[in-house]
């Protein structure tokens, strides 16, 4: 953890997946169902390494190296869709989400995520935070995906935000990097927050 609440700053970022809603489990599930489908296989624990990308670079990824010929697009509209089916399970991640309404009205708050427009914003609304913030870049708006900066720089310049007055909130590898190649401080909310493991039940 960066520390940050001794300083000022100009905005807040939060990734989605994993650190404002509790939605890695599903997410796992979801794949499982397209990798299964193919006869690929994919690692728990390399998912989870991989939080951050957009489904379409870990689709094509994974179809690389196991040889698999598919259609990239639908792969990734199986996905998703295999993930919302699951959406009214989906619970917030209450200390993450508790900084949010606290935050309300007295800073600029934005959403950096490596997931689709649509379905970042179907998450945010079933946990009912959708209205806090006031801008939302997803995987559509940036051509470089973490650990590349650039959906953190972009959320801050939609805010107002100087990179180096913003503070992060992530909980992955991949995403930290992101925050720390913006020159951005950051939160990891993995110390107080556990997913469970879907492949322990399997």
């Amino acid at each position: 953890m960066n520390l940050w609440r001794n300083q000022n700053f100009d905005a807040l970022l939060f990734d989605c997946d994993g650190t404002l809603a509790d939605t890695m489990p599903a997410h796992y599930r979801a794949w499982l169902t397209v990798c299964e489908a193919h006869g690929m296989t994919f690692d728990e624990d390399r998912f989870y390494a991989l939080g951050g990308r957009p489904t379409r670079d870990i689709v094509a990824t994974l179809a690389a190296e196991f040889g698999v010929t598919l259609n990239l697009e639908e792969a990734v509209i199986i996905k998703e869709q295999s993930f919302l089916l699951q959406l009214d399970s989906i619970q917030p991640i209450d200390p993450v989400v508790d900084v949010v309404n606290r935050s309300r009205g007295k800073i600029p708050m934005a959403v950096a995520t490596g997931g689709t427009r649509e379905v970042c914003t179907r998450i945010l609304e079933h946990i009912g935070i959708a209205d806090a913030f006031s801008a939302l870049v997803a995987s559509e708006d940036v051509v470089r995906h973490k650990p590349d900066p650039d959906v953190f720089l972009e959320a801050a310049k939609r805010v107002g935000a100087r990179p180096n007055h913003c503070v992060v909130w992530e909980d992955s590898d991949l995403g930290i990097e992101a925050a720390r190649r913006a020159g951005m401080a950051w939160v990891d909310v993995r110390p107080f927050h556990s997913p469970t493991r879907v492949s322990k039940r399997l």
